[in-house]
């Protein structure tokens, strides 16, 4: 059984460097591709290290809502020479009006740009929102998009959008978060997924599964990819799904989105 992660955080700095065996643990599992999503002008760099040094890293470049506040002047323009240098995904992009603090002012602008880059280069892209869903949508339905379509990851929306998205071109990912029993609503939800647009993700090092599910710890709740099999197989009891049936769709969907 082949397994794709379709979002994950492998630059990041809670991982001590140890990405090399991160991937070893991955691919002893079963990965095949994971898609690793930079989120500031200051991780791309590492994001394109991680995929030159690994065939099974699909790198994405985006500037993620919670680091709009620190872009620099050339930002979009950095984001052009990585996404020239390596064509893949556009991501991790989005809105976020849940973030405590966080200002919403720039959040649109930046999002729309690379929005633009997407559907201009006919490349996927890997969306994050929480609290903003009705203004994605009108944003998503008024602007060009790419052909090939667009990830909605750690879908938590209302249910009722799922097919006014889908239209548009989304796919939906289901985290090991969503594997705790406090999450009976996003499992409704995910049921109404049509089966050619459903994934996997692990978010790594976010969203962690419960913790009897835990297959990869690391400790300080760090959520290690490798624990893909074990969302694999949370999701199946979650969708009353068969697990190889689960697998072979959404390597279907994982190669019709981003590539094999």
């Amino acid at each position: 059984m082949r397994l794709f992660d379709a979002h994950n955080h492998l630059q990041d700095a809670r991982f001590g460097n140890q990405q090399d065996e991160l991937i070893s643990d991955c691919t002893a599992v079963g990965l095949s591709k994971m898609v690793v999503n930079g989120t500031r002008e200051s991780d791309w760099p590492t994001v394109a290290d991680l995929a030159n040094r690994h065939d099974c890293v699909l790198p994405s470049f985006g500037l993620h809502p919670w680091f709009v506040h620190e872009r620099t002047p050339s930002w979009l323009a950095k984001l052009e020479q990585h996404l020239d240098a390596c064509p893949s995904v556009v991501g991790e992009i989005g809105l976020d009006r849940w973030k405590p603090g966080l200002s919403y002012d720039g959040q649109e602008k930046v999002f729309t740009a690379q929005l633009s880059l997407a559907a201009e280069r006919n490349l996927p892209a890997s969306l994050h929102c929480l609290k903003t869903w009705g203004r994605l949508h009108e944003l998503l339905r008024d602007s060009p998009l790419p052909r090939r379509g667009f990830l909605l990851h750690s879908y938590g929306g209302p249910a009722e959008m799922i097919e006014p998205l889908a239209s548009l071109g989304a796919y939906f990912s289901f985290p090991g978060a969503f594997a705790h029993e406090r999450k009976t609503r996003q499992h409704d939800t995910f049921r109404r997924v049509p089966s050619d647009r459903l994934l996997i993700e692990t978010d790594a090092p976010d969203q962690a599964l419960p913790g009897d599910r835990v297959t990869h710890p690391l400790g300080q709740e760090v959520n290690h990819p490798a624990n893909i099999a074990a969302v694999y197989e949370a999701a199946a009891e979650a969708l009353d799904q068969a697990p190889d049936d689960l697998a072979r769709r959404t390597e279907e969907n994982f190669v019709r989105l981003f590539g094999g």
